[in-house]
């Protein structure tokens, strides 16, 4: 049977199709989708650390979901790959700018030590492992295509820690000479810049292969009108509470103790006593 959709929901899904054919491999989806090709992962990995000789990938594992425990911060990977020596990679995409990726970097690296060593191995068992964002800003406002961070003596540079944790972050939004032909070819298609290069044409053949998949596209799609349904939410959740405070604010100058607000506000706004204490301890200005 036909699946029966209103006319808002008809519209929303032909939105999000147009943003579909529109994506680059700046989207972190589609770039995750792309890197399944385990030789473009290899490649890529390879133009990032050309010193690194790396045979092969074992397996690029996508979007992979590591949460330590019930009360722990969950992340979910972009790309989470291990070559034949067991180094691991995580490569992520990132096109906005949320003035935390260092300290995300750190938990990043902390949850992947957690995967690497079970209870009771040695911690000579943690492999060298690197996180790398890949954006077209510049975290550090320095001007490079590339910062790479390992662990040193601060009073002598010349001595590393040697924990075999390294993070880098990747800045197509640079015109320096500081890296390869062949990662700076990278760098200017991920900011949308034409360039000869035959890695980068295999690229965009990918990218053109993964448009065409109906799959991923649902896939997209879902996810996509997920985020804009939780951000409504959000937003009208937001709303609300701005509503809550403002009566409180307003019955207290009216001089009616906590008690009183409490019992005119929970049933007009179906709360439960600990939700309304939740309300009454914060002081509205």
């Amino acid at each position: 049977m036909e699946e029966i959709i209103s006319v808002k929901e008809f519209e929303s899904k032909k939105d999000i199709y147009d943003v579909w054919d529109e994506l680059g491999i700046s989207n972190d989806f589609l770039f995750g989708k792309v890197m399944q090709d385990s030789e473009l992962c290899k490649e890529l990995l390879q133009r990032i650390l050309p010193e690194l000789e790396i045979d092969h990938v074992e397996y690029p594992e996508l979007q992979k979901g590591i949460r330590a425990d019930i009360d722990a911060k969950s992340v979910r990977l972009d790309v989470y790959i291990r070559d034949g020596k067991g180094t691991v990679y995580d490569v992520e995409m990132q096109v906005i700018d949320t003035k935390e990726l260092p300290k995300r970097s750190r938990y990043y690296q902390s949850m992947i030590d957690l995967q690497m060593i079970d209870k009771g191995q040695s911690y000579k068992q943690l492999n060298f492992s690197y996180v790398i964002f890949i954006c077209p800003f510049d975290v550090f406002k320095k001007g490079r295509h590339i910062y790479t961070f390992e662990n040193i003596c601060k009073e002598d540079k010349s001595i590393f820690l040697g924990d075999g944790a390294v993070k880098i972050f990747l800045n197509s939004d640079s015109e320096m000479d500081d890296v390869s032909k062949k990662l700076r070819a990278f760098l200017d298609y991920v900011a949308g810049k034409k360039t000869e290069d035959s890695f980068v044409e295999r690229l965009e053949e990918a990218v053109k292969r993964a448009k065409k998949n109906r799959e991923w596209r649902h896939e997209y799609m879902t996810l996509l009108m997920r985020d804009q349904e939780n951000m409504e939410k959000g937003m009208e959740k937001g709303m609300e509470k701005g509503k809550i405070y403002g009566a409180i604010s307003m019955c207290r100058d009216l001089g009616l103790s906590d008690d009183e607000i409490s019992k005119r506000l929970q049933e007009k706004y179906h709360l439960s006593q600990e939700e309304m204490e939740e309300y009454l301890q914060v002081e509205v200005v």
